[in-house]
């Protein structure tokens, strides 16, 4: 679930972001009934990719607390682009469209910090690995001891590992309150590193 949030949310980014290009490349260059058309026919589908921004932004903001700060700055940028770019593109005021178009590409790109775990939680996650998951899984999640998958081709994605070092599986030893949800975060985050 937090991986199809994450990825409509980011998709909704990149809309959000492409429709404002357009209508301030048409502002820039002049082109007044270009411009109109393009908003006319854009108008809903704006809405929806706002709306859908806006929830999933929201939904991350509850759910996901490693990424609340930039997520806050993330949505406070976004809402104060809009009134400039309403101004902006209704007074064909290019500076306003121009200042509002790069508070979008700024938003677009604390989603991307987002979605990178930082060295310190990769680092956790590697060790973790190492003393808990290597002997059974092999460094390089090939191993299979026990049963254990080939963590390099395996599709699981990232809720499903997460629930299954939480709560084992098999001959595998559960580990939740043996390490904290950041923990057990930063070793699935490490073992989906293992896919080739």
């Amino acid at each position: 679930m937090e991986t199809a949030i994450r990825h409509t949310h980011l998709l909704s980014v990149i809309l959000f972001l492409l429709i404002y290009l357009v209508k301030t490349a048409l502002l820039l260059a002049n082109k007044e009934d270009g411009l109109a058309k393009f908003t006319k026919a854009v108008k809903i589908p704006e809405m929806i990719i706002s709306t859908l921004f806006l929830v999933t932004g929201v939904y991350m903001l509850t759910q996901i607390p490693e990424i609340k700060s930039l997520m806050i700055i993330k949505i406070i940028v976004v809402l104060a682009s809009i009134p400039l770019a309403v101004i902006g593109f209704k007074k064909k005021n290019k500076a306003l469209a121009s200042i509002s178009l790069l508070m979008i590409v700024a938003a677009y790109g604390l989603a991307e910090m987002s979605k990178k775990p930082s060295s310190v939680k990769a680092t956790v996650g590697a060790e973790i690995y190492s003393v808990s998951c290597a002997r059974c899984h092999g460094d390089d999640g090939k191993l299979g001891l026990l049963g254990a998958p080939d963590l390099s081709a395996s599709a699981m994605d990232l809720a499903t590992r997460i629930e299954i070092i939480k709560n084992g599986k098999g001959a595998m030893t559960p580990f939740a309150g043996v390490l904290t949800e950041e923990q057990i975060k930063a070793v699935a985050e490490y073992s989906e590193g293992l896919k080739k």
